[in-house]
Formats: structure tokens, C-alpha cells, sequence
């Protein structure tokens, strides 16, 4: 008999004024616990509603770590890189890595942004990007439930993206009423963020509701676990991720994920003399376009 996943704790953060300025929300999903939340360093929820062409998001460092950058709503990024409504992008800053994410004109857009921990023996790993626009996203609809999987294997679809860290995102949509029973790995660390709407999850039927964020019941042991999931009379819609925990100490400090303290004076030193490269100049068998 299956592992039955549970809603183990509801969490609401709250949205805050960013640093982008004038029009920017921004909502801190994960990031208050990383002993709980292991290998999710942080995942930020920024909405931006930009009315100037003055350009905000310059330039920046990053080691250690991946973004996982999910675009729900507009346009983002440079030419080469591009990020339009659904696109995923996952950028290993491993050694290091330059990026920049430059905002220059009006327009709505709403950005999921996770910082995903790399496994200690792949924290130095050459920098690479992967592209994988809507139009390639593995996807699936029945009976009202409707799957698109950026990241991991998922109710029979499997997304190209490659991973260090075993992980599955889908943006999953339930009509209403409708009902599914998906499965997990059952020792993966997962949680669901709601878009719109209430679901109801796990066996009980729990609540969690629209900007909530639901962490599940983990187990110890590998072998599946079945997470069952049921909209109410409006539907629901909202992310799903799950990644397997590392048990790995880190050092957190500005962009930077380190093995130890010793490691940031460094980190910031080779950014400061140039030795971090642009992600857009890492080799073309790096820059990967699913």
C-alpha cells in the first residue's frame, strides 16, 4: 500500500514592496527554514506592473546553486534567452556565473524564481543554461485535470530538463470538482504554492487555499507515495515542487551558496576580477534549447 502524502503545514507570506521599485510585489514563498525546506534555498513570487522604460535588474553574480526561473505572465531576459508567458529557464551557477535579468519597458509580468541547492560535489559545476519554452513543456489533459511538467517524471510525462538534484515542477490545473491522485517519490521534500482558487489535499481533505503555500507529509523511505488533490466548486490552479533533501550544510550570503564562510571572500573576490563569465558567453554545449 502507497505512502498517502498529507497537508503538514500551511503557510501565507506575505507580499512586500521589491527591490525593483515602483510596481514591484514581491512575496517570499520559501525561504524562512532551509533545515525544513532542503535542497529549496529560496522561491520568490515577484509580480512587477512596470510603467516607465527607466531599466531596473542589471547585471549580477551568482555560485554555488541553480535558479529556476518559472514565467507565469510577460516577457523577460535578453534576445538569446528570451523568456515569453510559460517559458522555464534553469541556470547552474555552479563555479559562478553573471546574469542579468534587465527590465526595460512597461508591461505586467509575474515570476516564480527558485534557488535550488546543488549537491556539494557538484557546487563548482561549469555554468549552463537550459531553455524550455511552453511549446515544448510536456503536458496533459483528462478529465479536467490539466499537467505541464517543466521539471522530473509526472503522471506519465517526463520533462528533458537535466537535473543534479532529482526534482519535479508542474503548473497543474484542476476544474472544478475535478480529482487526481499523482505520485511522488515519498522521502522527496514537496509543497504546492496556489495560484487561484482551493484545493482539497491528501486523504482528509485539507484546505489550502489561493497565495497559500502547502508543505506535505515526507518519508524516510524510498519507495512511491500517492498525493491526492481535489478543486473545489471554482477550480484551482498552482505549482507543484518536489526535490530530493541533499543533508548538506550550506553558507548563505548575498548570491552566493558556499561550503563554508571561507569560501565567500573568495567567491566575491573572482567576481570582482572579472573571472565570472556572462551566462550568455558559456560554451554552446552549455546553453541547452529543449
Amino acid at each position: 500500500m502507497a505512502i498517502e502524502r498529507t497537508l503538514q503545514k500551511i503557510e501565507r507570506p506575505v507580499a512586500e514592496p521589491g527591490f525593483l521599485g515602483a510596481g514591484h510585489v514581491a512575496r517570499p514563498v520559501v525561504g524562512s527554514n532551509y533545515k525544513q525546506s532542503d535542497p529549496f534555498i529560496m522561491l520568490m513570487d515577484d509580480m512587477i506592473d512596470k510603467k516607465d522604460h527607466i531599466p531596473v535588474g542589471g547585471p549580477h553574480p551568482h555560485a554555488g546553486f541553480e535558479t529556476v526561473t518559472l514565467l507565469l505572465e510577460g516577457e523577460l531576459g535578453d534576445d538569446k534567452h528570451r523568456m515569453q508567458s510559460g517559458d522555464l529557464q534553469l541556470m547552474t551557477a555552479g563555479s559562478g556565473v553573471v546574469h542579468a535579468e534587465i527590465i526595460d519597458k512597461p508591461g505586467k509580468m509575474r515570476i516564480l524564481q527558485l534557488w535550488l541547492n546543488l549537491p556539494q560535489k557538484d557546487r563548482q559545476a561549469q555554468p549552463r543554461v537550459q531553455d524550455l519554452p511552453l511549446a515544448h513543456v510536456p503536458s496533459k489533459d483528462e478529465n479536467g485535470v490539466h499537467i505541464k511538467l517543466y521539471s522530473g517524471s509526472l503522471a506519465g510525462l517526463s520533462s528533458p530538463v537535466q537535473n543534479y538534484v532529482p526534482l519535479t515542477i508542474a503548473d497543474i490545473s484542476l476544474d472544478a470538482g475535478a480529482s487526481t491522485v499523482l505520485s511522488l517519490p515519498a522521502n522527496h521534500n514537496a509543497f504546492l504554492y496556489v495560484l487561484n482558487g482551493t484545493v482539497q489535499v491528501g486523504p482528509d481533505g485539507a484546505l489550502l487555499q489561493q497565495d497559500q503555500t502547502g508543505w506535505l507529509s515526507k518519508s524516510d523511505e524510498d519507495v512511491p507515495s500517492e498525493l491526492a488533490l481535489t478543486a473545489d466548486e471554482k477550480g484551482a490552479r498552482f505549482v507543484l515542487y518536489a526535490a530530493k533533501p541533499l543533508g548538506e550544510r550550506i553558507v548563505s550570503h548575498g548570491p552566493f551558496i558556499a561550503d563554508s564562510q571561507d569560501d565567500i571572500p573568495r567567491l566575491y573576490r573572482e567576481y570582482r576580477q572579472g573571472k565570472m563569465q556572462h551566462i550568455t558567453t558559456v560554451p554552446e554545449e552549455q546553453q541547452l534549447k529543449w
